[in-house]
Order: C-alpha cells, then sequence, then structure tokens
C-alpha cells in the first residue's frame, strides 16, 4: 500500500512495514551535509511528496556561518601487504570518516594509528565520526579490528573523495492550508547509514507530509529536510524574512527505536505545540516525558535560537546520546522497528490534531446549565468514549466556553483527552448551544478560520 492511499487504523503492521521498507531504501546512501548523497536521498523523498530541492552555492554566508565546500566519496580502505581490504568502505560507509580530505599513500601503522577511531566499550561496533570543518581525514573500524591489525606492518591507505566548490542541498515541501499561518516539521537528512538518529526523522516526515497532502486543513505545512546544524542556518538565513508566517513546529528524530517518547519543549516553554504534545503524550503514551528547553541538540536550537525565538519543539523516543547504540553502525536498520515507527507517526498525526482543532468558543447559554436532556445529550453518540466520560466533557466545554478558553485550555484544565474535548464542542455547536470565536488562535487570521472536520472525523475513523 501507497501513502496515497487511506489507512486502515487498525492496520498499522502494514503502515510499519511501509515505513520500515522506506528506511531500508535510504539507508545504504552516504549521505553528508553536501553532496550526491543527500541530493539522492532527497530525490528519494521527492518520489513520495511533492518537495522543491534548493541549492546554496560554497562560500554562501549564513549568518556567522558559510556554506562549506561541497564533499563526495567513491571508495576508501586500508589494505594490507597482500592487497587485501581490511577496512573497506564499500562494506560499510561508516568506515571513511565524513567529510575527509582524499589520501593515497603506504604507512606504517604507527602513523595510521593517528587517524583510526574505534569504540573499545562496544569492540564490534563502528563508530561514526565527522571533520566537517576542518579539513582532515580519519578511517573508522571495530575495535576488535584493529586489534586485529598487524602493528609492525605497513598498510596501504586510500581515501578517494573530493572537497571542492558546489553547494548545500536541502529539501522543501509546502502544504497550502486555509491560512498562510504555518505549521514547520523539520528533520536532519545528512548522516550515513544511521538508522534512528537520522532516517527514522526523515521516515516519519515524510509519511506525515503524505497524510497530510490528502486533507483539508487549516495551518500551511511546511517540511524542511535539511542538512543539520549547517541546514536550518541556512534555511533561516535565506527565510528571515517569512518566519512571522511560523506559528508552530516540530524537529522529529530518533523516533524508532523501542525507548518511551521524549518531547523537548521550546525556547518559549509555553507555546501552544508545547502543551499540545504534552497532552498528547499524556493520554496516548506510556510514560513519556517532557523535557525543558536547552541550548544543546537538534536543529530546534536555531528555530529557537533569541533572534528568532519560534515556537519549535523536537519530538523523539529515546533522547541523543542516552542510548549506546547513538553514532555508531548498531544504529542499523534492526534497531528501529515498524511499529515504532507507525505509532511515531500517529503521535504527530495526534499533536496535529490539538492544533488544527484548538479553538475558542462562546456559549449561548451561558446562564446556569442548559437542560441538555431535552437535547438528547445525555445519551452516548460516539461509541467510543464511555457516558460518563461525555457527559462530564460536554460540561467542562459548555462552562469554559466564555470566548477565553481554547479547547486546548479544557483539555488540560479538566485532564481529559483532547479528542473526547474536542468532540464534545462540536456536538454542543451542531446543537446550537455554541458558537465559534471566528479570532481562533491563528497567528495571522488573514485567512478562514472554518472548521477541519474531514481531518478531525478522518484520524478518528480510521482511515489515515
Amino acid at each position: 500500500m501507497t501513502i496515497s492511499n487511506h489507512v486502515d487504523r487498525k492496520d498499522s503492521d502494514r503502515l510499519g512495514r511501509e515505513m520500515h521498507v522506506f528506511a531500508a531504501e535510504l539507508y545504504p546512501i552516504c549521505r553528508s551535509i553536501t553532496g550526491n548523497g543527500i541530493r539522492q536521498t532527497l530525490a528519494t523523498i521527492g518520489e513520495r511528496v511533492p518537495l522543491r530541492m534548493v541549492e546554496v552555492p560554497s562560500g554562501t554566508p549564513v549568518f556567522d556561518w558559510t556554506v562549506p565546500k561541497e564533499w563526495n566519496i567513491n571508495d576508501g580502505y586500508i589494505a594490507d601487504q597482500s592487497g587485501h581490504r581490511v577496512v573497506d568502505f564499500r562494506r560499510c560507509n561508516l568506515h571513511v570518516v565524513n567529510y575527509s580530505v582524499p589520501v593515497c599513500k603506504k604507512m606504517s601503522f604507527d602513523e595510521l594509528r593517528n587517524h583510526l577511531f574505534t569504540i573499545p566499550e562496544h569492540p564490534d561496533w563502528i563508530p561514526y565520526r565527522t571533520s566537517y570543518y576542518k579539513e582532515d581525514w580519519g578511517l573508522c573500524l571495530s575495535h576488535n579490528q584493529m586489534e586485529s591489525l598487524d602493528h609492525g606492518a605497513e598498510y596501504e591507505v586510500c581515501i578517494d573523495s573530493s572537497l571542492s566548490d558546489g553547494s548545500l542541498s536541502y529539501g522543501e515541501c509546502y502544504l497550502p492550508g486555509e491560512t498562510p499561518a504555518e505549521i514547520l516539521i523539520s528533520c536532519h537528512a545528512c548522516h550515513p547509514s544511521l538508522a534512528n538518529d537520522n532516517l527514522s526523522g526523515v521516515t516519519v516526515a515524510t509519511f506525515l507530509a503524505g497524510v497530510l497532502s490528502r486533507l483539508d486543513l487549516r495551518y500551511s505545512y511546511r517540511f524542511l529536510f535539511v542538512p543539520g546544524t549547517i541546514g536550518a542556518i541556512t534555511w533561516l538565513a535565506r527565510n528571515q524574512k517569512h518566519v512571522d508566517r511560523i506559528c508552530h513546529g516540530l524537529v522529529l528524530t530518533c523516533l524508532g527505536d523501542a525507548g518511551r517518547f521524549h518531547y523537548k519543549k521550546s525556547r518559549r516553554g509555553d507555546a501552544e505545540v508545547d502543551r499540545a504534545a504534552a497532552v498528547v503524550l499524556k493520554h496516548e503514551t506510556d510514560s513519556a516525558e517532557v523535557l525543558e528547553f536547552s541550548p544543546y541538540g537538534y536543529d530546534e536550537r536555531q528555530y529557537c535560537s533569541p533572534g528568532f525565538n519560534l515556537s519549535v519543539g523536537c519530538l523523539m523516543r529515546s533522547v541523543w546520546g542516552t542510548f549506546p547504540e547513538y553514532h555508531t553502525s548498531a544504529d542499523n536498520l534492526e534497531f528501529i522497528r515498524p511499529e515504532r515507527l507507525a505509532e511515531s507517526l500517529r503521535v504527530c498525526l495526534s499533536i496535529v490534531d490539538v492544533l488544527e482543532n484548538n479553538r475558542r468558543y462562546r456559549n449561548l447559554n451561558p446562564f446556569c446549565e442548559p437542560q441538555l436532556g431535552r437535547r438528547n445529550l445525555y445519551s452516548s453518540t460516539s461509541g467510543s468514549h464511555t457516558l460518563g466520560e461525555e457527559i462530564n466533557a460536554r460540561l467542562w466545554v459548555l462552562n469554559l466556553s466564555d470566548g477565553e478558553h481554547t479547547l486546548l485550555d479544557i483539555s488540560e484544565r479538566s485532564g481529559m483527552p483532547f479528542p473526547v474535548i474536542r468532540d464534545a464542542a462540536h456536538l454542543l455547536r451542531d446543537s446550537g448551544l455554541l458558537s465559534t470565536i471566528k479570532d481562533s488562535p491563528v497567528v495571522r487570521p488573514d485567512g478562514s478560520n472554518s472548521s477541519t472536520t474531514r481531518y478531525s472525523a478522518a484520524l478518528e475513523s480510521g482511515s489515515i
């Protein structure tokens, strides 16, 4: 099944398998912050969602940074005196330090040793190392591999790479909604064969864009597939005049492993997306944790820098650097699981649902409680919630619909899941007891604020 089709909510196994297959397709590509690897990755994403690829020339100033030279690699190895490759880039693209300059020479083990990187505490794993902004070279291998080398022998070392003027590539997928106010979804697409810390975020973002592209949405959505750090900085430098359109945002990463969910707040700390993520994680996941903002991590730190201060948080399962597989060959396709990818997509969709439907209403019968019985509002309607919960939600919505409180406010104060509150509001509105406040919280209200009923119905019914 392709993402152009609706996916039965109960058939999450099939969705997860499709996502895992997509990650597996991207896994062998040797990506970097520039070069043909990231272009190939973006082209593959572009086969699933409408993607515009942007090229920014090397040497372009972007705030305090400069777009670096473009790096590409064909091969890399260490060969013994018989010509046997004891380390081979073609078997694992982590073997060459990313952005290594070209090398082709024979050297003793002692000379070579200064350019070798291992993980002694995990002697069978290969580390991932980079040298983006310092011209150098190196090779990564398992500690057991290094220990097996003849320390008195001479070796042939070859890194067939190039570092020259070119460009930095990033991909942008824009989905127009009813208003120009935007929700930003960003992920880094620059690591080579690392499945959780790279491809899980790319995969979830791609499938999320595919689902949203089929729906009528209140907000416009901008998906960015960028090289980490320098890509986000470059995009912000090129779009500085337009970032005021962004009113919510998520950075997606590390979403395929078995860890519990974590959400890192935006710099603002109390932004609507922070609250939406917290409500979703509280009611839809087990033992999730909400983390305070810190200026270290992924590209949320660029979007949340003081000059922009955008409401962008970071959604992940295991936190970067806290799982031993992080930045090693053990972060492979077996480390990410289809069911975890599908669950992460569902969480993203639920956060989007809160943002899409978080509105203010006004109670049209505010003097004492209206008689719900004669309006047939004391009977269960959806079948998805208990009768008591539904009635309780209706009473909460009626009481707090004073034109000031949003549905997210009501969900937080009542302790009830957002979908229950949202459904109650829609029912009461349709029964003539509520009216929608037309200036519901969209940052730029120059477009329509009509309800995204189709989106909510599709999410609840399981057609997405």
